[in-house]
């Protein structure tokens, strides 16, 4: 079977987009070689394309960016130098990579391809309803099978995603009944606007979310005026809200480690699919006593 040919099984599961222009396409390698094995992983790392040279595999399906720009072109296009990407790509084409960007049609799927293996390998698949009529993101809303409290909330996404650590705002002993999976917070949300042209912020739909809803938030990209300043208010008001930042690049690679088992089946596991962990890029330092 050809590289081409993987991606063709990979786009017709897919949601049909006819003209279809962004950024899942090829971005090196030859798609008419034969495919020896396939890695899924949320961002191509160097330690990523390392291991897929070691399996053997010479086609690799990402989710997120592989050379640093949000473009996305499959090269280094800015009028100096960039040592660390001629390196990178260097090994990849030494190697005969192949790599295939899957972001736009992975989030196109109801419900969400991403936000399906997130709910999957954190165990909310059965309490977990969609929501997305919010103007923006769609986002799942998440009602705990039993009350747990924050800092036990937060151990589990640490060992289920496989953190180094998080950031949270919140108090660890509240409990929590409730919490909304949600999208990235941007400033002004791209210009949204409602139908008097006054702004239409996602953040604004997620502090209803809070107000109405559920205990805790879990964003992607996070900015800190919006809702997060709402939260820290919030809790010295004596609610009991709270946001834990996970980091957009690592509650997503629920989502890659969800696409090596739908591609496999794809594949009839005619090819060997694996998922490799990008893992986390953040160290947290915490002073000696």
């Amino acid at each position: 079977m050809k590289n081409r040919e993987v991606i063709e099984k990979i786009l017709a599961y897919h949601p049909h987009t006819p003209g279809y222009q962004g950024c899942d396409e090829w971005k090196t390698g030859d798609p008419e070689a034969e495919c020896t094995g396939v890695v899924t992983a949320l961002v191509p790392t160097v330690n990523v394309i390392r291991r897929a040279i070691q399996l053997g595999a010479n086609l690799i399906v990402v989710h997120e960016p592989l050379f640093y720009t949000s473009a996305d072109r499959g090269g280094w296009y800015e009028d100096f130098p960039n040592q660390v990407y001629q390196q990178k790509r260097q090994l990849i084409d030494d190697h005969g990579i192949a790599i295939w960007r899957d972001h736009d049609h992975l989030h196109m799927h109801r419900p969400d391809g991403i936000f399906t293996g997130v709910l999957k390998y954190l165990g909310w698949e059965d309490c977990a309803v969609a929501d997305n009529n919010t103007g923006a993101f769609g986002h799942f809303i998440v009602d705990l099978p039993e009350p747990t409290t924050l800092e036990a909330l937060c151990a589990k996404l640490q060992t289920d995603i496989g953190l180094n650590g998080l950031r949270y705002i919140g108090n660890p002993g509240d409990t929590v009944r409730s919490l909304a999976i949600v999208g990235h917070l941007y400033p002004m949300d791209f210009g949204l606007k409602h139908a008097d042209g006054t702004p239409a912020e996602y953040s604004v739909q997620l502090i209803r979310l809070l107000e109405e809803r559920v205990d805790v938030l879990l964003p992607g990209e996070i900015i800190d005026w919006t809702v997060a300043s709402y939260v820290r208010d919030a809790l010295q008001l004596g609610r009991k809200k709270a946001l834990i930042n996970l980091g957009h690049l690592n509650w997503e690679e629920l989502g890659m480690r969800y696409a090596c088992q739908w591609l496999g089946d794809l594949l009839d596991h005619r090819l060997p699919v694996t998922y490799v962990p990008s893992q986390d890029m953040y160290r947290f330092y915490t002073p000696q006593a």
